[in-house]
């Protein structure tokens, strides 16, 4: 995989973690949302944010390994 498809990788899943983000907002503006929900988004978030954190560390190793080879 390339630096570039990395960071467009990262860039997928942020706009995913920023739509479940959101979707966290609208669910704690409502009366009445559901817990069960916000765990589940919350555990989503965890879950991309780990994504995005590998996918910005390939990116790194790979534009290190380019360097390298230059």
């Amino acid at each position: 995989m390339t630096t570039e498809d990395s960071l467009s990788r990262a860039e997928e899943l942020l706009a995913r973690l920023e739509a479940s983000r959101a979707e966290l907002d609208r669910l704690a503006a409502e009366e009445g949302g559901s817990p069960d929900r916000a765990l589940e988004i919350l555990s989503e978030l965890s879950e991309l944010a780990k994504a995005v954190e590998e996918e910005l560390e390939r990116a790194k190793r790979a534009a290190e390994a380019d360097a390298a080879g230059a």
